[in-house]
């Protein structure tokens, strides 16, 4: 069935996964094309897929590009009958806050206690009324009194914070909580705040809603109604069982699981931009995995877009491994996670010959040597339970789910299998012979580190999967880097946040990424004649894909368009409308169309009513109506229609660069033809030792302190429950944008500089709060003005220059420059030999101190030759 649609997905042009997870480890799934991963090269095991004993079906997960998932689950219910094939139903239950919330709406509790009770409740993952308010009842009963009560709660939460005892600390806030409420209620006479507080712990965890599994897939042999409950679901092409995914799987049938990934979508996006800029069907299937290209790539940490390894802390880890062989992108693919992310400098130090690799017996080099001597995989503790102590694969898959489940008592039945069979392995005594070191001892010791791997370990089947796909993302970044850009801001037009993060990327690459254009953009974004990614028109709020289509559908027809004139003469005025034709216009695919400016297309004429963009559809309607009527007529020649009087283009000003780069914003996202921090970008710089992306890691900004620059896009006012006032701006820069509070004195010392101010720089620490030490918060010590930076902070300006560059020319118009921008900064020159860079001559103008003006600033940026710093 599986090999069935993944053929079918193939021949539909659907982009399948590699695979996943433990079908990644059978050959047979392999050779049938069902996945892409060679299980016997990379030392995958069947028995995490199937073994003897195994009693669940084995499990198939496959990713499809998301446009291609709803295509290929269309045919599979076609194929096998609509009666046949469901969704899975989910059951989403009440949890504390919702249980309270829905309690007291039904029983009539004023809306503001709800609130204020279900904010009592902490926001960690995991917390549970579990019964308080009858656990509040008995402790009061035991203790006498409901103060005494309160004591022992508040004795107990007391002991359980300094023990550092997650589970019970929850336990007691709780307790904490609702003792406070019964108190409350009792003292208020309120019996629907005790009701509600009891209904409330008797409903947490029932059934509040059916939902549908976001990608769990029924296929059965008779129509599924004869073995299972079905209903209908408004979010679902097909029906949907009505027993979660679990209870499905033991009445005997079959769950598979049709997954949509955005990356897939993207490689998908990249192969056809490859092929419309270059004209080659790329195979990736056939790609060398050695390819040095690539794993520069890797290597440099540039990794931004790339699947799975996007990440800073990743990012950081690459420069510092320099992997240079598939292996290593495995590896990291399964380090980099909570837990075993401890282990990654002793990998890189291992790997660079900087720490000695220890095993702790000889046996086991042939299974940990790819990972120098690190246990890193599930598959690993496997093999190694089977060559030392003499496991059956059956048995080496039970440890492997023992370990992951923590489940002690089958974990001691195999600690005495492991023994005897280590003892009994002639290979494992002689090799403890010589490491010098008892048997039992060495045993103990991989036993107890097995245990506390258990924690992390990682299905190396699913690594390698991820790893194999990352790698694919990596080459054509590195080979086809503007097809591969196009195909990630296509898949991310909803996220400006990470279209502002690919943006900047593109930049660092060096890929100009342009304005939508009429002549050049089709629906997504795509790579012109030039190598630079063109905006696709479909980007432009306002302008859908209907519309996108028939601009191409006429172009490809009737050639480029002339002028703007000659586009209303000819696209069908049914399907474009003065809203798609306004957003063109302020976005900006008008201009190349002639000497018109943005403006221009929305000024009113003197004497005629509307917009010119208003005047061009009733002229363009006008014109397709002469010309219809006149080949219609009996002796039709379009030579003979009239000459209609093209609409006068209005005389007005341009938009300001700030109104023009708003206009953008508004209608594609993002700041595209500049960006109002451009005046800016001196100071930014120089002076700010971070971008407000990386707020978006604040664990890896840990005590670390920060000077961030951007303009304030917004100020949201506010009170507290305690009635004070706070702020909440947000600030934007070129890789994206933060929300900073400003709570309490920071609030009074704060709140006039950013209700007023466009473009500041920000100084903080990134720190524990104060009552909450383990949560982080981003404290700001001070807020400047971005524009007073030049006049009050630069002192010294000093100019880095090859002595090849120091020719007539350069430092003619550099003297020129520095008399007509005199001012009050030191001007410093470095002259080096880039031959020997130890050879440099430091000079100082005496006579002639400058203004870092923006003529200035302009002329270091255009000259490559000359670098500057401040100060």
């Amino acid at each position: 069935i599986v090999q069935d649609f993944i053929n079918e997905a193939r021949r539909m042009g659907v982009l399948v996964g590699p695979g996943r997870g433990s079908a990644a480890g059978s050959a047979v799934a392999y050779c049938v094309g069902i996945t892409s991963i060679d299980p016997i090269k990379h030392n995958l095991l069947f028995e995490r897929f199937l073994n003897p004993d195994r009693i669940s079906m084995p499990d198939v997960d496959i990713d499809f590009d998301d446009d291609g998932r709803a295509l290929i689950l269309d045919w599979v219910a076609e194929k096998y009958g609509r009666d046949k094939v469901a969704h899975i139903c989910t059951l989403g239950t009440m949890a504390a806050k919702s249980a309270i919330k829905d309690v007291g709406r039904v029983l009539k509790l004023p809306l503001s206690e709800t609130d204020r009770i279900s904010k009592l409740i902490p926001e960690r993952p995991g917390i549970r009324l579990d019964g308080a308010y009858k656990e509040v009842l008995r402790l009061e009963r035991e203790n006498g009194t409901l103060d005494a009560a309160l004591a022992y709660i508040e004795k107990g939460l007391s002991e359980a914070r300094s023990a550092d005892k997650e589970k019970e600390l929850s336990r007691f806030e709780i307790l904490k909580i609702f003792g406070a409420e019964i108190q409350r209620g009792r003292h208020e006479n309120n019996e629907v705040l005790l009701k509600t507080l009891e209904l409330a712990c008797d409903l947490e965890g029932s059934i509040r809603q059916t939902g549908v599994h976001a990608c769990g897939v029924l296929i059965g042999r008779d129509p599924l109604v004869e073995n299972i409950p079905l209903m209908p679901a408004k979010e679902a092409h097909l029906l949907v069982t009505q027993y979660e995914g679990n209870l499905v799987e033991s009445i005997g049938l079959l769950k598979m699981d049709f997954l949509g990934l955005k990356t897939l979508s993207i490689v998908k996006e990249a192969l056809e931009a490859i092929k419309l800029s270059k004209g080659i069907d790329l195979d990736l299937s056939s790609i060398s995995f050695e390819d040095p290209k690539t794993f520069e790539l890797f290597s440099k940490g540039q990794t931004t877009a790339i699947f799975q390894f996007e990440s800073a802390g990743m990012k950081k880890y690459l420069r510092e491994l320099e992997p240079n062989r598939f292996e290593d992108l495995v590896a990291m693919n399964a380090l980099y996670r909570p837990g075993p992310m401890e282990y990654i400098p002793d990998y890189i130090a291992r790997k660079l010959g900087q720490e000695e690799i220890h095993y702790d017996h000889p046996l086991m080099e042939s299974y940990l040597k790819e990972t120098y001597g690190i246990t890193v995989f599930q598959e690993q503790v496997m093999l190694l339970s089977r060559k030392l102590g003499g496991f059956t694969r059956g048995e080496s898959d039970t440890l492997r789910k023992a370990m992951g489940k923590k489940l002690h008592d089958v974990m001691s039945k195999l600690k005495a299998k492991f023994d005897e069979g280590c003892k009994n392995n002639a290979e494992f005594i002689r090799g403890s012979e010589e490491i010098k070191k008892k048997p039992q001892e060495v045993i103990d010791k991989i036993w107890k580190d097995w245990e506390a791997f258990a924690s992390y370990a990682f299905n190396k089947s699913h690594s390698v999967c991820y790893a194999y796909l990352a790698y694919q993302t990596g080459y054509l970044k590195a080979h086809y880097p503007a097809e591969f850009m196009a195909g990630v801001l296509s898949r991310n037009l909803n996220d400006i946040g990470k279209i502002s993060t690919f943006m900047e990327e593109c930049r660092r690459m060096g890929i100009d990424v342009l304005g939508p254009d009429l002549n050049e953009s089709f629906v997504k974004f795509t790579v012109n004649r030039s190598g630079a990614l063109r905006f696709g028109m479909a980007a432009i709020k306002g302008v859908g894909e209907g519309v996108v289509e028939e601009i191409i559908k006429e172009r490809n027809k009737g050639g480029f368009f002339k002028n703007i004139y000659d586009f209303v003469e000819r696209i069908n005025l049914q399907v474009i409308n003065k809203k798609a034709m306004e957003a063109l216009a302020a976005a900006g695919a008008f201009d190349s169309l002639g000497n018109m400016h943005r403006a221009q297309y929305f000024a009113p004429v003197q004497g005629d009513e509307g917009s010119f963009i208003e005047r061009l559809l009733r002229y363009g309607n006008l014109f397709q109506t002469d010309k219809a009527s006149t080949q219609n007529t009996l002796f039709g020649d379009a030579s003979t229609a009239i000459e209609m009087k093209k609409p006068e283009i209005a005389v007005c000003n341009e938009f300001t660069i700030l109104e023009k780069l708003e206009k953008e914003k508004e209608l594609i996202g993002i700041y595209l033809s500049a960006h109002p921090l451009d005046s800016y970008r001196l100071e930014l710089k120089h002076f700010c030792n971070l971008r407000l992306a990386a707020f978006n890691e604040l664990e890896d900004l840990k005590g670390r302190e920060f000077t961030v620059g951007g303009m304030i896009t917004n100020v949201r006012k506010g009170l507290t429950r305690k009635g004070n006032e706070f702020a909440i701006a947000t600030v934007e820069d070129y890789s994206g944008s933060y929300d900073f509070a400003f709570f309490g004195q920071d609030y009074l010392d704060y709140i006039a500089i950013i209700s007023n101010a466009k473009f500041v720089v920000i100084k903080g620490r990134v720190q524990g709060k104060k009552y909450k030490p383990g949560e982080l918060e981003v404290k700001v010590n001070k807020i400047s003005l971005l524009s007073d930076i030049l006049d009050n902070q630069v002192y010294n300006l000093t100019l880095r220059i090859p002595l090849r560059s120091l020719i007539n020319e350069i430092v003619t118009e550099l003297a020129q420059l520095s008399m007509a921008n005199k001012g009050k900064v030191t001007l410093r020159f470095q002259v080096f030999d880039e031959d020997n860079d130890r050879q440099q001559v430091q000079l100082l103008s005496r006579s002639v101190r400058v203004n870092l003006s923006s003529e200035l600033i302009d002329f270091f940026e255009e000259s490559p030759d000359i670098s500057i710093s401040l100060n």
